[in-house]
């Protein structure tokens, strides 16, 4: 009997290998686009009698992709999300500026927004991480510190935000930095609150995660009360702003406080030791976290210097295998028991 399976294409490039490759190999039917969430999908439909046979014929690299094609198991951008529908408080008219992006890096941020990562339904745990970039508060790093973490995020069923917050060293910028970057971190994190059941997440397993100088920013909303304004007309505003807990992988030394407070939020802090930047602030926090008998864990690697992303490029194993470290912390502490 003749079946029919489906290909997914997420992209233009997996759309052009389906078109140009694959629709020989498989005998394809007939496709058709769908559009959902800002996400481009086409849907193809094949010859099952033919993949069964046929296929595993093909060369492993032709197998390969296919797995790759039909067996994804991660996610990607849902929808972007304006911190404000009106703009940035004060900033209202700079709204509809564009962004400039080039290669790994986003700048000229002046509509701060997050963008949604969501994982496969049938693994996500309701945790859920906001991230943000490094940058040294000039450009964003967006790709190999936002986007590649959210998705490794998704693989293990948290839900991921990606946070474009405005950028105070950018030249001629009208932002300050303990400022505005700290009230687009607040706002971010007040709006996914305020979200959480629509996002099926739990209210309280909301944590964020920083890199390099988006460590700065976390650490700007990490160590206060966080509580929102009761009487505010925009209810987002009336939410905690207070992640549950905070992630800094090399994070820059703006933000740390003096005295680290018995309600901090429990942390997993990573650089390597011979980064002259930024491995300075963990191993400071991890003396403050201890005076205040808050959990906190921290790896100091050897090498790596600075900047090493998620580690896919690194040449050294410690580093290129450092999120599996994160994970085992998260699931530890109990972040993916389902919501």
């Amino acid at each position: 009997m003749v079946g029919k399976y489906g290909l997914i294409a997420r992209s233009e490039r997996d759309l052009y290998f389906i078109s140009h490759y694959l629709n020989p190999e498989l005998h394809l039917l007939r496709c058709r686009s769908v559009k959902k969430n800002c996400s481009l999908a086409v849907i193809c439909i094949f010859n099952a009698d033919y993949l069964k046979h046929s296929i595993m014929k093909r060369s492993a690299f032709l197998f390969t992709i296919l797995l790759n094609l039909v067996c994804f198991h991660g996610a990607y951008p849902q929808q972007v999300i304006h911190l404000w529908e009106n703009g940035a408080p004060g900033f209202e008219k700079l709204k509809n500026e564009p962004e400039q992006a080039k290669d790994w890096w986003v700048k000229n941020i002046h509509n701060p927004s997050i963008t949604v990562f969501l994982p496969p339904p049938d693994i996500a745990n309701g945790t859920a991480v906001i991230i943000c970039p490094g940058g040294g508060h000039r450009e964003l790093v967006f790709d190999a510190e936002g986007k590649d973490a959210a998705l490794f995020f998704t693989k293990i069923g948290v839900t991921a935000f990606v946070l474009k917050y405005r950028l105070a060293r950018e030249p001629s910028s009208p932002y300050q930095l303990e400022v505005h970057a700290r009230q687009d971190a607040y706002r971010a994190m007040r709006l996914v609150r305020s979200k959480a059941k629509a996002w099926n997440l739990d209210p309280h397993r909301i944590g964020m995660m920083g890199f390099s100088a988006g460590g700065e920013v976390v650490e700007f909303v990490a160590y206060d009360k966080g509580n929102g304004d009761p009487s505010a007309a925009d209810p987002v505003d009336r939410e905690n702003g207070k992640p549950d807990f905070q992630i800094l992988i090399y994070p820059g030394p703006l933000g740390v406080p003096d005295k680290v407070p018995s309600d901090a939020p429990p942390a997993f802090m990573l650089a390597a030791n011979d980064d002259v930047c930024c491995a300075g602030p963990i191993v400071n926090l991890l003396s403050k976290y201890r005076e205040a008998s808050v959990p906190i864990e921290v790896h100091l690697y050897a090498a790596g210097n600075h900047a090493f992303n998620m580690g896919q490029r690194s040449e050294l194993t410690s580093i290129r295998t450092w999120p599996a470290r994160l994970e085992d912390w998260m699931r530890d502490n109990n972040f993916f028991r389902k919501k």
